[in-house]
């Protein structure tokens, strides 16, 4: 028995006729929706029912279980997979005793033989990890959830993971709000030897760095150089080396899709399910193409290893193999939680990219690179750092040159090389120009599905399973929006967020969450019983709740006067707060229905007429532009965010761009100006 049809299909192909595969759908019991379903005065016991509409799928299941000499359990390789298989064993009445559970970390004929030659007990300790994470999450959700219908209004929820996700999201947007410019100036150089050009920037002033914090220190260096020949101060000469990537894990396949293949968390794992659970390679027939993609772990099984050594060997040579040239045949079982890799290296995404679609090809090319780097030798770079001076003033010159590409002949840092031309200390060069270029520092960027998985994973919160359907929680429940893929927060997301700050401070306590993570690790591998995990989160929180119920006031969000008249009836326009944010809506509903969108503005003065106000639009196909409030009269619009601020070189408005692999940068309005910022993430 396993979750999916699909995988049912494979595997039966691969165990023959004297076995049938059938699949449980996901699961197929759980707690009700209705209630709680936590007997917390009975040590937190969970009320788990058959969940509804899967009766004939569980009837099924019981009869070919009936007919069967023997059943086998084979969910995923993870807690979720073996609570389904707990549960299963339940239902079916099979003896929780008896070695009925197979595992495997990949869909490969091979792997699924040798997991039905030593199959184990179902691991208590691992479901009971995911019994506390499920009653920890019903707790939290089925007692703050009702206090917010209650005192904001209905279908608000709050969660552990949700929360601290919602709260890095805010704090971030309070960051920008309250940041200010600060003003700093660089001076950029090219030189010359003979014919070849290079570069090097402003560094300090007789041996100490230097800011230049505006035009008067940039002024104070300039006049202190004289004619075009500086002095070759210093060169050091070095070799360095730089360590293959590690093989991916959930959160950094993640966050490598959503920043170079521009793929939604949940298209992700979406696109990876189908690549582990198999698909039909002409004459090789169906294979599983990955390994389990449910995981946070970056070790490789020995026997993957040596495929890897044997491939790498084969194809760049052995001085590009990480475990040496000679080839180790061990036996053994895979390591279980290893981290996400091909199934079979020698299935290069070339060889079998006819059978794969699109996204499919996109995402295994991926994995395959990053698997076959991981197995290689470091990259060697020759680095030249050349001191350049004249009356103190010094620039600095960095070169770098690949001398050994080791892993980057399969995985591009796209670390370009900078070849400086042969430097000798004592030797002269010509200055060609100096270029000095004001700048502003940025604040932080607002948080896209990468960045913030990346934190969430930083701060210990969360797991490989919980980073898509968090963010899709919050952006369900319209705490945060998408825009230009970044997560915005709404005033409805700022104001859940202050209350549960304010009433429920643990939940949205990075340190205290990822302690409970530990935990729940500890309880997976037996060190810890589950009830007393939940028990010391409850005992503290069960005070909090009766705090809140007692003290959190009725948040009334009011309908506030909108200033104009219906257009319609000529009642009163009124702003209301929706789903998706605020609206104009005419206070004479239900007789009259008639609403408006709100423009926001975005706090610049339009840079054509100097009058009105910039306010972000919509066209018919929801693209946004900028335009000004005053149109008609002023026919002002820009694609791009202008950010209130000139160029300091054409005069023309700065505008705010999206640049390619994520972030953005401050550039000039005029294309023909070459002026742009430093990049933000």
């Amino acid at each position: 028995m396993v979750e999916s049809p699909a995988k049912a299909r494979t595997i039966e192909k691969y165990l023959g006729r004297n076995y049938h595969v059938v699949a449980s759908i996901g699961h197929i019991r759980d707690l009700k929706k209705s209630t709680m379903s936590v007997d917390i005065e009975h040590n937190y016991e969970p009320q788990y029912i058959n969940i509804r509409g899967k009766a004939p799928l569980i009837n099924g299941l019981k009869k070919e279980a009936k007919a069967a000499k023997a059943v086998y359990l084979a969910s995923d390789p993870d807690r979720e997979g073996e609570a389904i298989s707990w549960h299963l064993a339940h239902i079916l009445d099979l003896p929780l005793d008896e070695n009925n559970r197979v595992e495997f970390h990949e869909i490969t004929k091979d792997a699924v033989k040798d997991a039905f030659k030593s199959p184990r007990q179902i691991d208590q300790d691992l479901v009971d990890a995911q019994q506390a994470r499920r009653v920890l999450d019903r707790l939290v959700g089925y007692s703050i959830s009702p206090i917010l219908w209650k005192k904001v209004k209905k279908g608000l929820s709050a969660g552990r993971v949700q929360s601290i996700a919602l709260k890095l999201i805010i704090d971030r947007e309070n960051e920008i709000n309250t940041f200010v410019p600060e003003e700093y100036w660089t001076i950029d150089g090219d030189f010359k030897k003979g014919t070849k050009k290079f570069s090097g920037n402003f560094w300090g002033i007789n041996g100490k760095k230097r800011e230049l914090k505006n035009n008067e220190d940039v002024q104070k260096v300039l006049s202190l150089l004289e004619g075009n020949d500086f002095l070759v101060e210093n060169v050091e000469k070095k070799e360095r080396r730089r360590n293959a990537p590690l093989p991916y894990t959930t959160s950094s396949l993640q966050q490598d899709a959503s920043n170079k293949l521009n793929f939604r968390t949940r298209k992700t794992m979406m696109v990876a399910q189908q690549l582990y659970e198999g698909l039909t390679l002409g004459g090789q027939g169906h294979q599983g193409l990955i390994t389990y993609m449910r995981t946070d772990s970056t070790r490789i099984s020995p026997v993957a290893q040596d495929a890897a050594t044997n491939f790498i060997t084969n194809t760049y040579g052995a001085e590009f193999s990480k475990h040496g040239s000679k080839i180790v045949n061990r036996s053994g079982a895979q390591d279980a939680h290893e981290a996400i890799r091909p199934s079979n290296v020698f299935n290069t995404p070339a060889t079998i990219a006819k059978y794969l679609d699109k996204d499919q090809l996109k995402l295994y090319t991926f994995i395959w690179n990053r698997f076959v780097a991981s197995q290689m030798t470091a990259a060697v770079f020759d680095t030249v750092r050349a001191t350049i001076s004249q009356n103190g003033v010094q620039f600095i010159a960095n070169g770098s040159q690949i001398k050994f590409k080791g892993y980057m002949a399969v995985y591009n840092d796209e670390d370009k090389s900078t070849v400086l031309p042969e430097l000798i200390k004592g030797e002269t060069v010509k200055k060609v120009i100096t270029k000095p270029e004001q700048h502003f520092t940025q604040p932080p960027a607002r948080y896209s599905e990468a960045t913030l998985i990346k934190t969430l994973e930083e701060n210990g919160v969360g797991r490989p399973s919980t980073y898509a359907p968090t963010l899709e929680t919050i952006q369900k429940r319209y705490y945060v929006r998408l825009v230009a893929k970044r997560f915005e927060p709404t005033e409805l997301g700022e104001i859940v967020n202050g209350l549960v700050v304010e009433y429920f401070p643990n939940i949205v306590n990075t340190e205290f969450t990822a302690e409970m993570e530990n935990d729940l690790d500890k309880v997976e591998d037996g060190g810890m019983e589950w009830q007393k995990v939940v028990d010391q989160f409850y005992k503290p929180f069960e005070k909090e709740l009766k705090k809140a119920e007692v003290e959190m006031e009725k948040i009334v969000i009011k309908d506030e006067p909108a200033g104009f008249d219906c257009d319609v009836c000529g009642h009163p326009m009124v702003i209301k707060l929706g789903r998706f944010g605020k609206f104009y809506a005419c206070s004479n509903f239900p007789e009259c229905r008639n609403t408006k969108a709100i423009v926001k503005q975005i706090g610049v003065t339009c840079p054509k007429c100097h009058e009105g106000q910039v306010i972000e639009r919509k066209t018919k196909r929801n693209r946004i532009f900028y335009g000004c409030d005053r149109y008609p009269d002023c026919d002002f619009t820009s694609w791009d965010k202008p950010v209130g601020r000139d160029c300091p070189k054409s005069g023309h408005f700065l505008v705010e761009k999206k640049v390619r692999g994520g972030g953005k940068q401050v550039v000039c309005s005029d294309s023909e100006c070459d002026y742009q910022e430093e990049k933000q993430k």
